[in-house]
């Protein structure tokens, strides 16, 4: 029996995608995630233009 409609998507928090970046940085650097989510999470003057996809 096919499908009439696709499975609507949620749209991840940023909290959730800095989590994820935080821990895939943390496995490839051996460095503390916590830690890196702290650098994520504060304003960054020299890329304040750019912002995370949606």
């Amino acid at each position: 029996m096919p499908k009439n409609s696709s499975p609507e998507r949620k749209t991840p928090s940023r909290k959730a995608v800095l989590r994820a970046v935080a821990s895939s940085t943390a496995v490839e650097t051996g460095r503390p995630v916590a830690q890196l989510e702290k650098k994520l999470q504060k304003p960054s003057v020299r890329f304040a233009h750019i912002k995370l996809a949606r």
